[in-house]
């Protein structure tokens, strides 16, 4: 039972007639992607999307998902997974190195749906580590300042290419360990007050609505 799937074909039933989408990044949010591909080509479904990454936007095109942009559009639903979800449902997400433009559009939605297999749903967010998106000028000065507010950082690094990972805005990402988060909304405002930081992976008060594929069904928190 494909768990992921289960979430993201879940989430498509959400989508009406002549929406504008937005279309989150990963592997769950794939799915989510796939299944809008397939109402348009069996159900007629008319929709515009506006993607968050480079690969959302590869796939909606092969998927024949018209393309929009925020500049031209506002959206009225946005679709997106996460790394973690805790109960008060703030997140952590970035793992693909798009929270910037995910937080920007997800954010911007006047409906966030968020989903995840059951994986992903912990008591407190920080096992994974956060995410925090930097200029490459300030990588030294970020870096030293993650420490000091008791973050364990480490660039990140491609797996297919040397050196490290470029994110689409052409910037670094230091995935920074703080341990578990007593509170993950102070922190979130905290590291995009750093000179040179873009843009951090909590998510806090971005979302109501849930859906978990879970292995006896859909589950929605």
């Amino acid at each position: 039972m494909n768990l992921k799937k289960m979430a993201g074909y879940e989430a498509a039933k959400e989508v009406k007639d002549g929406q504008i989408v937005g279309l989150g990044t990963g592997s769950t949010t794939h799915y989510f992607i796939e299944k809008l591909g397939i109402m348009i080509k069996e159900e007629g479904l008319e929709i515009m999307g506006i993607p968050t990454s480079y690969q959302s936007f590869f796939l909606a095109k092969n998927c024949n998902i018209p393309i929009t942009t925020l500049e031209e559009h506002d959206l009225d639903i946005a679709v997106d997974g996460a790394d973690e979800v805790d109960p008060a449902l703030n997140l952590i997400k970035g793992g693909g190195a798009a929270h910037t433009l995910e937080k920007i559009v997800d954010y911007s939605a006047n409906q966030f749906i968020v989903i995840v297999d059951d994986s992903k749903i912990v008591e407190t967010l920080g096992k994974f580590p956060v995410p925090v998106e930097v200029v490459p000028q300030s990588l030294r000065t970020v870096t030293k300042k993650l420490e000091d507010m008791g973050g364990i950082p480490k660039i990140r690094m491609a797996e297919r290419k040397d050196g490290p990972v470029i994110t689409d805005n052409g910037n670094f990402v230091i995935d920074t360990d703080f341990g578990l988060l007593k509170n993950p909304s102070q922190l979130e405002i905290e590291l995009n007050s750093i000179p040179g930081v873009l843009e951090n992976g909590i998510f806090c008060n971005a979302t109501n609505n849930v859906i978990v594929g879970t292995p006896d069904g859909i589950k929605r928190i």
